[in-house]
């Protein structure tokens, strides 16, 4: 993996006690991971702005978030499965896209066409940081992908910048920005995910999208997609469940975002929050919760979606064990319908259970149930 380290890039946030305990965290791994081999790759559904799409999902395996290799985030393990060295040449990280390609041609059968209309591509960092991707990679993944209508990439708001973004939308790819910006509540952010984008940041980047969409041929649009973290650590069920409703609120009324995607946070390995559930610390949030808050913001101007990583697992997002899979379904029916109706379909006994710890777990009783 790439070693976490502290950098000038930390200084002056106010975050060194979080970073330090942070990086001892990361340090305990030593595995090692092949620079021409992408960390993942699948294909799934989405909605967007133009309809529910085929995407083909790529995460490249980079030298990893410049923010994690300083400690970063309390929750995020991924740096632990960036290549060693801090950067990937571009010919690897280009033989990790036709990897993605060859996946892609192999499963051609799940495809409603002969490729996938969306590509999303993360890199468990920024892909517009070009310490990560360089530039001429960018330029060369955008004349890749040229054939398709959309594309996501991922990045924190620091790096978005509109003359990035038109090397794809100059290729005729509507593109938009995802950006995790975890909640629009600065404190939570600050002091729970140990981040230190700001509600303001997030606003630039999306006004940079909206000149990018303003400088984009006709019928190509760029824009900006919000990722929410669902209960980091420190805050209880019930206050996971009023934060992400209102983030998703505010950011539905900055223009340029249309999307909101809420992932419920999940313990991943060399982590804090990950030492913080071992020591009987923390769970991750109810399916219920996750429902809840879709449910109340059905009727918010945005595509409200959630894919919640590892459901019915004790390290992911869970219910009492027997309903997980019945939630989990009709979460992914909403992503795709935007119909809170089909919550109506689903229930089970362990409700009870949740609306209890929903009143009263505090955030220094976490969690009250397991």
């Amino acid at each position: 993996m790439s070693k976490p380290s502290p950098e000038v890039y930390e200084q002056g946030r106010g975050m060194d006690a979080h970073n330090q305990v942070m990086r001892e965290i990361r340090a305990r791994t030593d595995e090692t991971y092949d620079p021409r081999e992408p960390t993942r790759v699948w294909i799934d559904e989405d909605n967007t702005p133009d309809g529910v799409y085929d995407s083909l999902t790529i995460i490249l395996n980079t030298g990893g978030c410049r923010w994690a290799r300083a400690g970063g985030c309390t929750m995020c393990g991924y740096v632990a499965e960036s290549v060693e060295g801090g950067s990937v040449a571009h010919e690897d990280l280009m033989a990790q896209v036709e990897a993605c390609l060859d996946h892609e041609d192999a499963n051609a059968d799940s495809l409603s066409g002969d490729v996938a209309g969306q590509v999303k591509i993360y890199t468990s960092g920024s892909f517009l940081d070009e310490r990560e991707v360089p530039a001429e990679t960018r330029a060369a993944i955008a004349e890749t992908f040229a054939d398709r209508d959309r594309i996501v990439v991922e990045s924190l708001p620091d790096f978005v910048e509109r003359e990035k973004i038109a090397d794809f939308t100059d290729r005729g790819i509507t593109t938009d920005v995802a950006i995790g910006l975890e909640t629009a509540t600065d404190r939570i952010r600050h002091d729970c995910v140990n981040k230190y984008v700001t509600f303001a940041d997030f606003e630039d980047a999306c006004a940079e999208a909206m000149a990018a969409d303003a400088a984009a041929p006709e019928d190509v649009a760029a824009g900006i997609k919000a990722y929410l973290l669902m209960k980091p650590p420190f805050v209880s069920e019930g206050e996971a469940i009023g934060d992400m409703v209102s983030s998703i609120e505010r950011c539905a009324a900055v223009e340029g975002c249309h999307t909101v995607s809420m992932n419920p946070c999940n313990v991943q390995r060399h982590t804090m929050v990950a030492d913080l559930y071992h020591d009987d610390g923390y769970r991750p949030p109810w399916l219920w919760s996750v429902a809840a808050v879709l449910e109340r913001t059905a009727d918010v101007d945005v595509i409200a979606v959630s894919d919640p990583v590892g459901h019915g697992s004790d390290r992911g997002p869970h219910n009492c064990g027997e309903c997980d899979d019945r939630v989990q379904r009709a979460i992914k029916d909403f992503d795709l319908r935007q119909d809170p109706a089909v919550f109506d379909q689903v229930s089970c006994e362990c409700e009870r259970t949740w609306e209890l710890v929903v009143d009263r777990e505090r955030s220094y009783t976490m969690p009250l149930v397991r």
